[in-house]
């Protein structure tokens, strides 16, 4: 019976604080909604020291768009195959290959220009790097200034809108949701992207959160923002982590890579994990609160995510997660009302 004890731990404080970077240490994390949407909206906008022209946009993707694997090349927005003998289709193209011929790179605008509501023009919004990609000239054409919608695999049409592509679709969406923090009404959401709109804010559309959940994010994205920061002096939250758009929106759960933002969401004393430490790589959830439990996320200790399970429903008998690996990890819950975060043990 004792290793059946109803017992947890708790995240100490100090480790959740650590693992949030100095650029947000004016941020108050705990707040939800569009509360929290404000706050980061002024602090991207008042880090926004230095407005870069359309011009030196080429210099900068040079730097922010290389592929990780080879600085030589850039990597392409939309693009999915180097290898089928079709540029239109090209992931990568060397970095210095750009301007505006068929088989050249390009600036695209991930939330088109004439999409801003007024358009946003080749300065100011239409010249900030965080929305500016480079991508294949005829690809960029074929998108021109469709709306996003859901698909599936690679990027293309769907119906009367564009697809982004499996791989692209978590970059458009933190893209967007940094263009409607930074600026506004410009650029609501849904001025770019077809689909359900949110029930906490009718200018975000769900499929956004869909893909920033689905679509890790990846080291081009960070790259990107580190190095956009070095010139426009601002970041984006979304890439940091895409679980801000969680806390300010609801919507998929995405991962929350700094481990522990949505803790105070959930009176932790709806929850028993158990046994305490695991001895048999087994452990058990169970929830005497009355909302659906959405998700099950396994962390380890620095935020990256180990496993998740999807339930979507009301628990009527302790849930049983099998071969968890040894060591300390941190086992994040996302109900309906909110998550919590607690460390698990497992010997």
């Amino acid at each position: 019976m004792k290793n059946f004890l109803w017992l947890f731990f708790l995240i100490p404080a100090r480790l959740l604080v650590a693992q949030v970077p100095a650029y947000y240490s004016s941020i108050d994390f705990s707040q939800t909604g569009l509360p929290l949407k404000n706050q980061l909206a002024t602090l991207i906008t008042n880090t926004h020291t230095t407005p870069i022209s359309y011009a030196d946009v080429w210099t900068v993707l040079q730097v922010s768009d290389l592929d990780p694997t080879n600085s030589a090349k850039v990597l392409l927005a939309y693009g999915y195959n180097d290898s089928d003998g079709n540029i239109f289709n090209d992931r990568t193209r060397d970095k210095t290959n750009y301007g505006g011929s068929s088989g050249q790179w390009n600036r695209e605008h991930t939330f088109a220009k004439s999409l801003g509501v007024p358009d946003l023009g080749t300065s100011g919004p239409g010249s900030d790097a965080h929305n500016l990609r480079a991508s294949d000239v005829d690809q960029n054409a074929s998108r021109g200034n469709l709306l996003f919608a859901d698909g599936s695999g690679n990027a293309g049409t769907t119906g009367a809108y564009w697809y982004p592509g499996d791989e692209w679709k978590g970059d458009c969406a933190r893209i967007i949701m940094y263009m409607y923090l930074r600026y506004g009404l410009q650029c609501r959401p849904y001025y770019c992207a077809s689909g359900t709109a949110n029930s906490i804010d009718a200018n975000m559309v769900n499929v956004l959160l869909d893909w920033n959940a689905e679509d890790v994010v990846s080291q081009l994205e960070k790259n990107r923002n580190d190095e956009i920061q070095s010139w426009q002096g601002n970041r984006n939250p979304f890439i940091d982590n895409p679980y801000i758009a969680t806390k300010i929106w609801g919507g998929t759960p995405a991962e929350d890579t700094w481990g522990g933002l949505g803790f105070e969401q959930v009176s932790v004393s709806e929850f028993v994990i158990y046994p305490v430490p695991a001895s048999d790589h087994t452990i058990y959830v169970n929830h005497t609160g009355s909302a659906a439990i959405e998700t099950i996320r396994i962390f380890d200790l620095n935020g990256r995510l180990i496993s998740t399970y999807t339930l979507n429903q009301v628990l009527a008998a302790p849930f049983e997660i099998n071969h968890v690996p040894g060591g300390t990890w941190l086992l994040t819950i996302q109900t309906e009302q909110g998550s919590t975060t607690q460390k698990i043990v497992v010997e």
